[in-house]
């Protein structure tokens, strides 16, 4: 059974992947005939660096080391820098289908990394589970490959890789910063150093963004930067941090499959797909494979039996 705080963390990172899986097609629909990839990617850190800090003033100051602060640096080019750079930017040259496939390697990279950098041990029904849940999310997006007819590009399918492998590191890495310092104070300092690093190779494509080429934008453009801003980077990455200080990484990593699920509820809503055996057996793998990886050893439960 899971306690309270379990519980709290699931649900925090289910919300995240809901509005992660919400972003795609909204990204999708701004890229590039309405904002180039490279503004969308420095509007998304800058405004989450000003809300963050803005937000800091409300809560109590807490003082971070020059250690934890290089380990912050790491984090913020990792899991936000070059993670949602290349995302963007490959997101733009591929398919929301190949993104889709590639980004289940998630949870499979984190398992692996978790092992090597936290010594957390790989049990037979943790490797089980991810594979379950892999199996049901490449599944579910097969099925609805038929609604997509973009086609296929590789340096955005590798971009996309690449994107997905250095998440994974932020996953792991970030998980004991997480037990130190709150959601708040992790994310302003990240947003902060993925900002000025890269704010001066990506400035002037705001300026040469079409959007902003004319004197106002139209509602549908301002609703979708909106929501890429506050309701896929902001809110999603406050809380990241804070489902990591209640649940594993490799766990957090799982929900990634829900994004496909989410992907289809919505294309079903709007007509544009139909339910089938399939994707209701594929989003049965997905939630047994995220029970599987939640219910399998972690190396605190070894240590314990061990004792």
């Amino acid at each position: 059974m899971l306690n309270g705080e379990k519980l709290k963390g699931h649900i925090l990172i289910l919300i995240t992947n809901i509005l992660f899986a919400i972003n795609m097609p909204i990204s999708k629909y701004l890229l590039p005939s309405h904002v180039q990839p490279e503004a969308l990617t420095i509007m998304r850190m800058g405004s989450a660096c000003l809300l963050f800090w803005l937000t800091s003033l409300f809560i109590k100051r807490e003082k971070v080391t020059i250690k934890d602060l290089g380990l912050l640096f790491i984090c913020a080019m990792c899991g936000v820098g070059i993670n949602q750079g290349l995302f963007i930017v490959g997101l733009n040259r591929t398919s929301p289908v190949d993104a889709s496939i590639i980004a289940t390697g998630v949870p499979i990279f984190v398992m692996l990394l978790a092992a090597v950098i936290l010594k957390e041990p790989i049990t037979k029904m943790k490797a089980f589970g991810v594979l379950m849940g892999c199996t049901g999310g490449i599944s579910l997006i097969l099925a609805s490959t038929h609604a997509t007819g973009q086609a296929s590009n590789l340096d955005g399918n590798l971009m996309i890789i690449v994107s997905a492998f250095v998440y994974s590191i932020y996953l792991v890495l970030s998980k004991p910063l997480s037990l130190r310092y709150s959601a708040v104070t992790m994310m302003k300092w990240m947003f902060l150093f993925s900002t000025l690093v890269l704010l001066p190779f990506t400035y002037r494509h705001v300026l040469d963004t079409p959007a902003f080429q004319r004197e106002t934008l139209n509602m549908q453009e301002l609703g979708a930067i909106s929501f890429v801003l506050i309701g896929a980077t902001f809110i999603p990455y406050l809380l990241i941090p804070m489902s990591l200080k209640r649940i594993r990484p490799t766990t957090v990593s799982m929900y990634n499959y829900i994004q496909p699920i989410i992907a289809s509820l919505i294309a079903v809503m709007i007509g544009q797909d139909t339910f089938s055996l399939q994707k209701v057996l594929s989003a049965a793998l997905v939630f047994a494979g995220v029970y599987l990886v939640t219910q399998s050893k972690s190396r605190a439960d070894m240590e314990k039996e061990s004792r």
